[in-house]
Order: C-alpha cells, then structure tokens, then sequence
C-alpha cells in the first residue's frame, strides 16, 4: 500500500468518524456566540496576514547580511518559456 493510499484512507475514516459522532448528537438550534467571532476574527487576520506577507519582495538574511530573493522567469536554448524560479540577490 503506497503512502498517498495509506494517507487517503485515514482521511476517509477520521471523516467517517466524524460524521458519526455529529450524527449521535442532539441538534440544538442557537445563535452563533463569541467564540465563533473570536475564530471567526483570528482567521480572517491569519488569511490578510498571510496576503500581505506574501505580496511583498523577500528578504532572506544568510549571516552575511540581507538578500532580496524573488521570482524570475526561465527560457530555454530557443527561447521557449519553461517556468519561473526563485533566486536571491547579493
């Protein structure tokens, strides 16, 4: 059995779990509370924070000093597009 195997089919029984657990429980219809803005809040921080981070140029600091690293596109021998890769300026 490979590992993505191995790994789908611990998803499907912790999925399948879960399910019955929700489904034993008796449903009870309230508002959501404070807990759920203050998730709700620690999200939405977490998704802009990571936005914001990732919009910016990268700095990585070797011991050296910084290095501004970014994305820079690839061709090959004819001139044909291949990808993009990260390289870091000295």
């Amino acid at each position: 059995m490979s590992i993505k195997t191995r790994i789908a089919a611990f998803a499907l029984t912790a999925v399948v779990a879960a399910g019955a657990i929700a489904s034993s429980t008796q449903a009870e219809a309230k508002g959501p509370g404070p807990a759920f803005a203050i998730g709700a809040g620690l999200l939405g921080a977490a998704v802009v924070g990571s936005a914001i981070a990732a919009s910016g140029p990268g700095y990585y600091h070797d011991g050296y000093g910084y290095r501004r690293c970014g994305w820079v596109r690839q061709f090959d021998a004819y001139g044909n597009y291949v990808g993009r890769v990260r390289t870091c300026d000295y």
